[in-house]
């Protein structure tokens, strides 16, 4: 009896929900702040990118909203994405901490939704951004839930804030971010087979069987040189299901002495501070542990409190090699998450061709590249 009525009153507040976010999202209500569009010759430094997302699919009518963002954005773009889907064990002080928790989802069960939203918005983004020659700009992407603060931090150094025309974000911003200069922009068009069929059935939340909703302790590891799209989709995910500490294995500078452009590579302290930097604006409160590593193992050679390893399709021979080897040393064995391989113009390069999957994706060696050929040009 219980069940069925927790199911009917996520149901109701799914129906709720939707009809809210419509009557905003055609509605004509003049906004505080509200400034013209910037021109297509108007850029910034720094721009921030607020939107929510209705439901837990791929967010295909923000698309002209974060070309815009990344037309008008030179250096670095945060974009951050509210949904009840993304709430916290903490929730906000002034809201119902039973009725949040009720609307979270598990993460390890969701893994593949959120991974399609994540790539989804680092690719429009980045397309964007090499295409225009901004090929070091900075493009961050959050996930935050209806219970959580937001940091006042985040408005700093900003130039302009760009909403979704309609979108009431219904989270309390800090005073700062309601200050920027605004650019309010309408929605594109939506899927209507996303929003029947992957909106309805991501809309209650639900178990993932077998599997916790994260793991105390989860690890990854990767070279994370001139960190890009395709290392944050990474790092985010792995965050994404871990609940204390998250272990991040970069490989020392000794193992990559025949990499191309090794001159212009970051030095393995820069690479661990960057990936710790990042984690801690993505996903504050974990414990964030960047060690080198100089081989394929790295602490998953001999650590007993590791439950989980994210990996990408490109990597998956070493995770088997990792498999084997704690098997073979009595230790337990590891669950698996598998991310997508991305370029800068598809979110999911789905070839079993590992050698192709590297020199095709987004990648480290390309940035390498394209610093040396600028460097080049400019002498």
């Amino acid at each position: 009896m219980l069940d069925d009525i927790i199911a009917i009153s996520l149901a109701l507040t799914n129906q709720v929900q939707a009809l809210f976010f419509k009557a905003f999202s055609d509605s004509t209500v003049p906004m505080a702040n509200t400034q013209d569009f910037p021109t297509s010759s108007e850029s910034v430094d720094r721009a921030l990118l607020l939107a929510t997302l209705p439901r837990l699919s791929t967010p295909q009518f923000l698309a002209p909203i974060i070309v815009h963002a990344a037309t008008t954005a030179r250096k670095r773009l945060v974009i951050v994405l509210f949904s009840r889907f993304f709430n916290t064990g903490t929730p906000h002080s002034n809201l119902d901490q039973g009725y949040l928790a009720s609307q979270a989802i598990s993460h390890t069960g969701r893994w593949k939704a959120v991974q399609e939203i994540l790539t989804y918005v680092y690719v429009q983004a980045t397309m964007v951004a090499q295409n225009m020659g901004k090929v070091l700009m900075d493009v961050d992407v959050l996930l935050k839930g209806m219970n959580e603060d937001v940091d006042e931090s985040l408005s700093k150094g900003m130039e302009i804030l760009f909403r979704v025309s309609g979108d009431s974000i219904p989270v309390p911003l800090p005073e700062s971010i309601g200050l920027l200069r605004t650019s309010y922009i309408p929605v594109g068009e939506r899927d209507p087979l996303v929003d029947s069929v992957v909106g309805t059935e991501a809309s209650t939340p639900r178990s993932s069987g077998a599997r916790p909703s994260m793991y105390p302790v989860t690890v990854l590891g990767g070279t994370f040189d001139h960190l890009h799209a395709g290392h944050k989709i990474l790092l985010s995910m792995a965050a994404w299901i871990t609940s204390e500490k998250l272990i991040i294995g970069v490989t020392d500078d000794a193992l990559l002495k025949n990499k191309a452009n090794k001159h212009v590579m970051e030095d393995i302290s820069r690479r661990c501070d960057r990936v710790r930097e990042f984690l801690m604006f993505f996903k504050p409160g974990l414990v964030y542990d960047a060690v080198p590593i100089n081989d394929v193992y790295g602490p998953t050679a001999w650590d007993p409190n590791i439950q989980a390893l994210v990996v990408s399709k490109e990597t998956l021979g070493g995770a088997a090699e990792i498999a084997k080897h704690r098997e073979s040393h009595n230790l337990s064995a590891l669950e698996v998450f598998v991310i997508d391989v991305i370029s800068s113009t598809s979110a999911n390069l789905d070839h079993q061709d590992a050698a192709w999957l590297k020199s095709a994706k987004l990648s480290s060696t390309f940035i390498r590249q394209w610093i040396v050929d600028n460097q080049a040009q400019a002498e």
